[in-house]
């Protein structure tokens, strides 16, 4: 295992994130003080509690989550699609590395500006509301899986693209409207049986339900089955990554 070319990547990730850190980290924490302003005290003012938690506490998981499934696919996306376009991954492609030592590199630093994104978020939460995080372990540890296996996605979608607007596609067209309906806002068991049954088709849900569960025991689906989605999702993307690189896909044309 070449350590310095993956710290070599990985420093370089973290640094050209140092130099956007407005866009960043100010940008997500401020929208996410915003959904607090506007769900948690005017909508939520109007909705007592739900399973016992009040709405403002209820929502935090779900911002989270939504603040770093979209950071995640974002920044691995933009790290690896940035060298197609200016050409320097052929250096990288050949210097004596293997695949799983870039792999590492990239999205290594892609989850861990979504870890500590996430972190800051469930701090400035603290301002606003009440928090209870009954399992620390398993909210760190999905935080974590979450973030390596959607920077994994994030990947992909940066060695797929040919363009700039590409990049915004999936994460705005289909990450953010799932991250909504999967209960970011609410728990599907406000819904009716036939749009309960639609809702677990929607692989955010059982993300979103298994870290809510983290803090205060309640969920929509059993937290083994969470996790088994999330490994599921993850095994697919190592499938695929591993797919690319062995076929040179979009990397060697």
């Amino acid at each position: 295992m070449n350590i310095h070319a993956i710290t070599a990547i990985y420093r370089f990730e973290m640094s050209r994130w140092g130099r956007t850190i407005g866009q960043s980290i100010a940008s997500p924490v401020i929208s996410t003080c915003l959904y607090f302003v506007v769900f948690g005290s005017a909508i939520g003012s109007r909705i007592a509690q739900i399973d016992g938690i009040s709405y403002g506490s209820f929502i935090v998981p779900g911002l989270i989550m939504l603040s770093v499934l979209t950071e995640s696919i974002s920044n691995a996306s933009f790290g690896i699609y940035f060298p197609r376009f200016t050409g320097t991954i052929y250096e990288v492609l050949s210097a004596p590395i293997d695949y799983i030592e870039i792999l590492l590199g990239y999205v290594g630093a892609a989850a861990s500006k979504s870890i500590i994104l996430g972190v800051l978020i469930l701090a400035t939460a603290g301002f606003f509301v009440p928090l209870e995080i009954k399992h620390p372990f398993i909210m760190f540890f999905f935080l974590v899986l979450t973030s390596v296996t959607f920077s994994l996605f994030g990947f992909i979608i940066g060695i797929w693209a040919d363009g700039f607007e590409k990049l915004q596609i999936i994460p705005m067209l289909i990450i953010t409207p799932l991250a909504f309906l999967g209960g970011s806002f609410y728990s599907i068991k406000m819904l009716p049986v036939f749009w309960q049954n639609v809702s677990l088709l929607n692989p955010v849900v059982y993300l979103i339900s298994g870290f809510r569960f983290s803090f205060y025991e309640s969920a929509d689906v059993s937290l083994p089955l969470s996790l088994l989605m999330i490994f599921v999702f993850l095994m697919v993307c190592i499938v695929l990554v591993r797919w690319i690189f062995k076929t040179g896909y979009r990397l060697k044309s």
